[in-house]
């Protein structure tokens, strides 16, 4: 997958939190942020679609499925745009 770097605004907390993360959690949470921007930006997307290409994306990058969700229950208050 191409990637490029971009810069965004969070909360406090939020870049706080990243910063302190381990490179490792960096990875994961860039992938997650990855994911989630690319679905916010393709909304004619159908669910199911959305969840297989996270799916597979997270599995290719070394993501376990228990990581995924626990990903997900862990970051979806602050993912919600």
């Amino acid at each position: 997958m191409d990637t490029r770097e971009i810069t965004i605004k969070v909360d406090a907390e939020a870049a706080e939190g990243y910063a302190a993360a381990s490179a490792e959690e960096r990875e994961k949470i860039d992938l997650l942020l990855s994911l989630r921007l690319s679905q916010v930006t393709r909304p004619s997307d159908s669910l199911e679609q959305i969840m297989r290409e996270t799916s597979e994306a997270a599995r290719a990058r070394g993501l376990t499925e228990r990581e995924l969700d626990e990903l997900l229950r862990e970051e979806q208050p602050a993912l919600r745009l």
